[in-house]
């Protein structure tokens, strides 16, 4: 995988586990809340239609998203959120984004420095790791989860382009589809359309190249994502590690 999907990966298996599930769906229902700050009607609203998607990956219940989406239009009280991001160094001089949802900006960010001077990391100013990376929208798609028709690598590339795609990598038997942030469900659309199942979909932000680290930092990098991940601000982490 990627360096942020190689992350993400190991996310989704640590959430499965019920003792993360709580902080999961809690994390998510604060994205749905974020999201429907720009209206409640998730198809006039592309960006709550994409949270409630990446919700449904993880089984939150229907209930929460509906009490997410009142409060973020504005229909149920709850705490002021607000939509952060930090550009860090990591292990083997790694380049880091972090992307989170708070109710205490300041409160976060003494947070945050904390866990990276734990663990070998360090805040950077802005913009000087965010041009490592471009804004992307990525679909994944498992290809032992398709039909017969699609299990074929060629054929499931060809699906792909066709659907619009912008660019395709290979994680084993994942294939990452990468597409313009503004197409990102226009292709999606048309890869469901052909019968093929969707692993997840998401806008990310994606190395524009990988750089590899000794097994050490890499080690010492897993464990700075765990720790960041355990904060309840942090929503998204993502990274240029060669995997």
């Amino acid at each position: 995988m990627s360096g942020h999907s190689h992350w993400k990966k190991i996310k989704h298996a640590k959430g499965a586990a019920d003792a993360q599930k709580g902080k999961a769906f809690s994390k998510m229902a604060r994205l749905i809340t974020v999201a429907a700050r720009e209206g409640g009607d998730v198809e006039k609203n592309p960006k709550l239609r994409l949270a409630i998607a990446k919700a449904k990956e993880i089984n939150l219940p229907a209930e929460n998203i509906k009490r997410a989406i009142k409060r973020g239009t504005g229909e149920m009280g709850g705490a002021e959120l607000q939509e952060i991001l930090f550009e860090a160094y990591g292990p083997g001089n790694i380049a880091i984004i972090i992307e989170g949802i708070t109710d205490n900006k300041n409160r976060t960010i003494a947070e945050i420095k904390h866990i990276l001077n734990q663990n070998n990391g360090k805040l950077a100013g802005e913009g000087s790791v965010r041009w490592l990376f471009e804004r992307k929208g990525v679909i994944s798609l498992n290809r032992k989860l398709q039909t017969e028709d699609f299990q074929e690598k060629g054929k499931l590339e060809l699906a792909a382009i066709d659907a619009g795609a912008q660019d395709l990598v290979w994680r084993a038997d994942n294939l990452e589809v990468h597409t313009r942030i503004d197409n990102l469900e226009e292709v999606k659309k048309k890869l469901i359309e052909r019968g093929i199942k969707i692993e997840s979909s998401s806008l990310d932000w994606v190395p524009k190249e990988e750089i590899p680290v000794s097994a050490k930092e890499r080690e010492a990098a897993e464990k700075l994502f765990e720790a960041l991940d355990e904060n309840d601000s942090v929503q998204e982490i993502y990274s240029n590690l060669k995997v």
